[in-house]
């Protein structure tokens, strides 16, 4: 990790090398080429796909009620926003700094020198990069974004851009199929290689086709899903993920804070600082949502001021009040009462004295990316959808069960955590919380079940089932119901449907730009993306 973290350092540096030349070719020196080998310029973009996704996700966690604040939070909990700031942009600069030229470079420099692993590894990554930057913005730069002469960039729809992921992905697969000029499995297995799958092109083909049917499963309000894209859905997850252990997840070793988590108390240099924010501090709190849920809600009532559950993924997940054992959380926009702060960070604690860390926060977590557990459920919802309700019910009996597994491979890094045993989950499949037959199923059975598999880390997954039902409580059980006050965020009191994009870049220099897509309104927020429209 010593060298994953010497190129981390360099590739940062590469980045603002490239962003200076953009503008300064005059400086350019053929002699001493700037361009990078792709070897060198995988593991830093792999490192900003944890970095850039959770800068986002303290924001957009708070939208989606998975974390909630200390304090009562009139900004993203009541799905607004900061203004004249860049919080809320950091996928966008992942996608066009961060990848950006590198990403270009990387992948010129495998396919001029026969290095079809890297050239694979890095379509790859650039569509799961700008699908990920249209889901959350809507309308985003795509064929101008690496046009180094313009000054100002025009935005493309959601439509163009995932026609543009799918082409990638074809390219992606098409790579794979090609034997590389030399071998380079030491180095992609190695300290400073492939730091998802170490080069293994059968994980990759899986990790493309993952993103392929999430994309199709967002399309869940076309009138052509249940005829059309649901089957692409099923076709795309029957070729990903065959279990937990096939999941795309970033490792962090924690020999010092430089490669911790970066979502732990023990991240690089504070990166990914969860505990403060320009408005709100300690806003890693565990919010109502997900404990009602953990405990009885899914298909029935909470148990009142809960210190067990049937459902053994509470204890793993999050940690009780140290005041008197009890499991509780913030409810959204209210913060944790000004007297006695009992709700615990997601790190495990209330006090800074004793963070530790706790299920996916601990300083050597891996960083999940996409898992086979939420294919399976975006699966169940397909074949729900479709009126398979035989198959639907097995997918969704497989995202429990696959969650489980996920819980027990990443969700219990230190501390002592103890596994799921089989004997509990044994219990809670039996359970009344879990649809025993397919004649029970119901799509928030479906959908509340994703959103514990997905709380914690798979922010945009969740805001993208969030918003196509709506935000609809009884399609998300438990999910905390209010229409939003008018309170600095300015969003006239609708919820949140996109993210604006990068303040930074966007509003300071492509202001004419954002115009005409409404991006100067200030409700910009709250007007729903092309994806989720019928």
């Amino acid at each position: 990790m010593k060298k994953l973290k010497f190129i981390i350092l360099a590739a940062g540096l590469a980045s603002t090398i490239t962003s200076c030349r953009k503008w300064l070719d005059i400086n350019f020196n053929p002699t001493v080429p700037s361009y990078g080998n792709a070897e060198v310029m995988l593991p830093p973009m792999q490192f900003h796909m944890a970095n850039g996704t959770a800068n986002d996700y303290r924001f957009l966690f708070k939208t989606i009620q998975n974390w909630g604040s200390q304090a009562a939070d009139n900004f993203w909990e009541a799905h607004g926003y900061e203004p004249g700031n860049d919080n809320g942009g950091t996928i966008w600069r992942m996608t066009y700094i961060n990848f950006g030229p590198n990403m270009e470079q990387m992948i010129q420099d495998a396919t001029a020198k026969g290095k079809w692993t890297y050239a694979g590894i890095g379509y790859a990554m650039k569509a799961w990069a700008y699908q990920l930057t249209t889901d959350l913005h809507g309308p985003i730069i795509l064929d101008q974004a690496m046009d180094s002469t313009r000054l100002f960039f025009n935005y493309q729809e959601q439509n163009e851009v995932y026609a543009k992921v799918r082409k990638w992905c074809d390219s992606s697969i098409a790579c794979f199929t090609r034997q590389d000029a030399i071998n380079y499995d030491d180095i992609l297995k190695g300290p400073s290689g492939d730091q998802l799958y170490k080069g293994d092109r059968a994980k990759w083909r899986k990790f493309v086709y993952a993103v392929l049917a999430q994309q199709y499963s967002h399309l869940r309000n076309k009138s052509l899903f249940q005829s059309q894209y649901a089957d692409s859905v099923v076709k795309y997850v029957d070729l990903s993920f065959a279990n937990s252990s096939e999941d795309a997840t970033v490792p962090f070793a924690a020999t010092s804070s430089a490669d911790g988590n970066v979502f732990s108390p023990n991240g690089p240099a504070n990166l990914v600082n969860i505990t403060t924010t320009a408005t709100q501090q300690y806003t890693g709190r565990i919010t109502s949502t997900i404990v009602n849920m953990l405990t009885g809600g899914v298909r029935g009532t909470p148990t009142l001021n809960p210190k067990s559950s049937v459902d053994p993924r509470l204890s793993r997940m999050m940690a009780y009040s140290p005041q008197d054992s009890v499991y509780r959380g913030v409810v959204p926009t209210f913060g944790d009462p000004a007297t006695v702060k009992r709700v615990p960070l997601v790190w495990g604690a209330v006090n800074a004295t004793s963070w530790v860390g706790k299920y996916l926060y601990y300083p050597n977590s891996r960083y999940p990316i996409l898992s086979y557990a939420q294919l399976q459920f975006a699966k169940a919802e397909a074949l729900f959808v479709k009126g398979e309700t035989g198959n639907a019910h097995q997918a969704y009996l497989n995202g429990i069960k696959g969650h489980m597994d996920f819980v027990n491979l990443y969700g219990t890094a230190g501390n002592g955590d103890k596994k799921i045993t089989q004997a509990e989950i044994d219990a809670y499949m039996l359970s009344s919380e879990v649809a025993q037959t397919p004649a029970e199923l119901g799509i928030s059975d479906i959908m509340t079940q994703k959103y514990i598999a997905q709380w914690g880390w798979a922010g945009m997954e969740t805001f993208s089932d969030l918003r196509k039902y709506h935000y609809d409580i009884n399609v998300f059980k438990q999910l905390y119901a209010y229409l939003p006050e008018d309170i600095v965020s300015g969003n006239k009191g609708k919820l949140c449907y996109r993210f604006r994009p990068r303040y930074n870049s966007e509003y300071v220099w492509n202001k004419d730009e954002l115009a005409k897509w409404g991006g100067l309104d200030v409700d910009y927020n709250t007007k729903e993306t092309w994806s989720n429209l019928p």
